[in-house]
């Protein structure tokens, strides 16, 4: 498990992030909500799949969302997708077109240029992540309106053979994937959600029998910050990045 820089004094603040000074756990959520976002797979015009993504960068008339590769991959396959912001049933629908996209399972991140979005970016956290921080976790599961979880991070560090990795006990449904983990207690961006560990359940239905999956608690996967700022530069995107406070450090 990492704890690495503590302490340390942040360089000033970019003019789309929250500010950073002490606040609550309510006011960090109504400050990052609005970096959040919902990302819809279609086709023939029609939302097949809605997942959940992450502004990492807002220019003037074009955004940048972090998102699953998972997720974006759909368009590979020749459907489209949209970036939602807003209420459910009121959302404003941006087109998007994928601008990295990494492989499933060990790179599962994307990144969608988004046009006409304008959104406050999230801050990334860098590795000065521990594990027993607060966090909260901001989705749209089951494709309904954003919410918002709680938990703690689970582990946190650096695997020889997966890299790095995040897990958390907040809980998250079905397309939550994409959607992000932000500290509690400066709203700065741990994650973003890659999936979770499920368990089969069976159910007697007269002479058949009827199985589902549901989420097992305490077993939620994330890409965290470290990895997600590797995937960004790698795929030359660095400009994305606003890395004046880890220079600081």
């Amino acid at each position: 498990m990492l704890a690495l820089l503590v302490g340390c004094a942040r360089g000033p603040a970019r003019p789309d992030e929250p500010p950073t000074g002490p606040r609550g756990r309510k006011e960090v959520i109504q400050a990052v909500l609005p970096s959040n976002v919902r990302v819809a797979v279609l086709e023939a015009g029609e939302a097949v799949r809605l997942a959940s993504g992450v502004v990492l960068r807002s220019g003037a008339s074009t955004a940048w969302v972090i998102t699953n590769a998972h997720v974006a991959a759909h368009a590979l396959r020749g459907r489209a997708l949209e970036v939602w912001v807003g209420p459910e049933g009121e959302e404003v629908r941006h087109p998007a077109r994928v601008v990295a996209l990494g492989e499933e399972p060990d790179m599962d991140l994307a990144v969608l240029e988004v046009e006409g979005l304008s959104a406050p970016a999230a801050r990334l956290a860098d590795e000065d992540i521990e594990v027993g921080d607060d966090l909260v976790a901001v989705a749209a599961p089951y494709g309904r309106g954003l919410s918002v979880s709680t938990g703690i991070v689970s582990q946190f560090g650096r695997d020889a053979k997966k890299g790095w990795r995040l897990k958390t006990d907040a809980p998250i449904g079905y397309g939550a994937s994409g959607g992000g983990l932000f500290r509690a207690s400066d709203g700065a961006l741990l994650g973003v959600v890659e999936g979770y560990r499920t368990a089969r359940l069976e159910l007697p239905a007269g002479d058949r029998s009827l199985s589902f999956e549901v989420p097992m608690p305490g077993e939620t996967f994330a890409a965290p910050a470290p990895k997600i700022r590797a995937f960004v530069r790698q795929h030359g995107l660095g400009h994305l990045l606003d890395d004046s406070a880890t220079a600081a450090r």
